[in-house]
């Protein structure tokens, strides 16, 4: 498990206090970039957003900056155990997939991209 203390300045919202977050560690960060990367170059991804939280890490992925996102990848630690730590969720707040495999849980994304070329 990844976690940072602090913020930028290693210290909590209140400025005493260190906060614990959840953050992505540098090979998921290049799995997820990799699938966002081709969604970019489809045309139907533009922008995205990380979260470090206490309890979970997320990335967020949005058609354009002013909307909700499409799709968050979630990594929550406290399901590691039980239904896989990975999660992707659309906008509605349907669970796309879950696992304990970072890679598996975002092959969700292929049978999508594929359509998106075939379409052309």
């Amino acid at each position: 498990m990844n976690v940072i203390v602090g913020n930028a300045f290693g210290r909590g919202a209140g400025g005493g206090e260190r906060v614990d977050r959840i953050a992505f560690h540098r090979t998921e960060l290049s799995a997820i970039l990799d699938i966002y990367g081709r969604m970019v170059a489809a045309g139907e991804w533009r922008d995205y957003s990380i979260d470090f939280l206490p309890e979970r890490a997320v990335f967020s992925v949005f058609r354009r900056a002013t909307e909700h996102p499409l799709y968050r990848i979630e990594k929550d630690p406290s399901l590691a155990g039980r239904q896989g730590q990975y999660s992707v969720i659309a906008a509605g707040g349907q669970i796309l997939k879950r696992g304990s495999d970072l890679r598996r849980v975002l092959r969700v994304f292929d049978a999508k991209l594929l359509r998106l070329v075939s379409e052309d």
